[in-house]
C-alpha cells in the first residue's frame, strides 16, 4: 500500500495527468465513512474524498450526481476532475470550495436555485442508473407513477433491510406495509423533478463569496416535495429559503401533513446506518397515518 503522499500523487496523475504535482495535503473532514483532504498542487487546489467502501462505484455515482446537478441549476456545484479507485481506496477529486460568510441573499438564492433544479423534468420517476444515499444502495428503477416508485424503490428495500438486520420485528414490518395502499391518495400528482436527494444543512455549504453550494447528492427524478421535506427533518433551513422557493413553485395545500410520509425514507436510511434511535420517529408516522 502506498504512503499517503504517494497515494495523492497517483490520484492527481490519474485525474489530471503529469501537469499536477503534489505540493501539500491536509485533512479537512473525517466522518464515519469518508475522509476529506485539501490537496494543493502545481495545477491548483482540489478537494479529495476517500473511502474504503466495498461498493467500488460509490464515489463514481456521486460524481455522476454532481455533474447532473451542475447541468440543472444555477446554484454552485463543485466541478469533478476525477473519480475511480487506487489501491484499496475509492476516490473523488473535485473543485475545492473555500468557505465564507453568508451574504444577505443567501437563503433567497438557495430557494430560487432549488426551484430551478426542480424545473428539470423527466418522463419517468427514477434514474438511468442506481446510486447511493450515504453508503446505502439506492434503487432507481424507472416508473411513471410516483407512489409506486416510492414504495418499490425507497420504502420497501430499506424497511426490508431493517427487518433482515433485526432492527425491527416482523410485527412492525407488516404494520409499516399497511400504509402503502393509503399513499396513492395522499401525494399530489406532479411531473418527475430532478431532486438533490439528501438535502439537509450539512450538504449545503457557503462559498467564499457567501453563496450556497450543493454537495453530496443522491440524485434521481422524484417528487419535488421530497427535498423540501428532507430539508426540514433536522432543524430546517431559514424561512426565507422556503418563501423564495414558493414564489416560484408553490406547494399544494397539505404539505405539512405529508412531510412525515416523505421523511420515512431518510429516517429509514438513518435507522439502517445508525440504529434504533431513529425507530420512534418512524413508528409515530406510521401510527398517525394508520388511524
Amino acid at each position: 500500500m502506498p504512503d499517503q503522499n504517494e497515494l495523492y500523487e497517483q490520484i492527481l496523475m490519474a485525474s489530471l495527468g503529469s501537469k499536477a504535482q503534489l505540493k501539500s495535503a491536509s485533512l479537512v473532514a473525517a466522518g464515519t465513512h469518508n475522509q476529506g483532504i485539501r490537496i494543493e498542487s502545481t495545477a491548483g487546489i482540489f478537494f479529495l474524498k476517500l473511502n474504503f467502501d466495498h461498493e467500488r462505484d460509490i464515489l463514481t455515482k456521486e460524481a455522476d450526481g454532481l455533474q447532473l446537478l451542475r447541468k440543472s441549476t444555477f446554484l454552485k456545484v463543485p466541478e469533478v476532475y476525477g473519480t475511480g479507485r487506487v489501491e484499496d481506496y475509492n476516490f473523488l477529486l473535485s473543485e475545492y470550495i473555500p468557505s465564507g460568510r453568508y451574504q444577505l441573499d443567501y437563503w433567497e438564492n438557495m430557494g430560487m436555485g432549488l426551484a430551478h433544479l426542480h424545473l428539470a423534468h423527466h418522463q419517468n420517476f427514477g434514474l438511468d442508473q442506481d446510486n447511493y444515499i450515504a453508503s446505502i444502495p439506492q434503487k432507481n428503477l424507472q416508473t411513471d407513477n410516483w407512489t409506486d416508485f416510492y414504495i418499490e424503490n425507497r420504502l420497501e428495500p430499506l424497511v426490508g433491510k431493517a427487518y433482515f438486520d433485526k432492527l425491527i420485528p416482523l410485527e412492525f414490518l407488516k404494520k409499516f406495509q399497511e400504509i402503502y395502499p393509503k399513499l396513492h391518495r395522499l401525494f399530489p400528482k406532479e411531473k418527475p423533478s430532478l431532486v438533490h436527494g439528501d438535502l439537509w444543512s450539512g450538504n449545503v455549504i457557503s462559498t467564499a463569496d457567501g453563496q450556497p453550494c450543493l454537495i453530496d447528492p443522491a440524485v434521481y427524478y422524484g417528487h419535488r416535495e421530497m427535498d423540501l421535506a428532507f430539508s426540514r427533518l433536522f432543524g430546517g433551513f431559514d424561512e426565507r429559503f422556503y418563501q423564495a422557493y414558493e414564489e416560484i413553485l408553490p406547494l399544494e395545500s397539505g404539505f405539512e401533513e405529508r412531510m412525515g410520509l416523505y421523511n420515512l425514507y431518510p429516517l429509514l436510511v438513518h435507522l439502517n446506518l445508525f440504529g434504533s434511535a431513529y425507530l420512534p420517529g418512524i413508528e409515530r408516522t406510521v401510527s398517525k397515518f394508520l388511524k
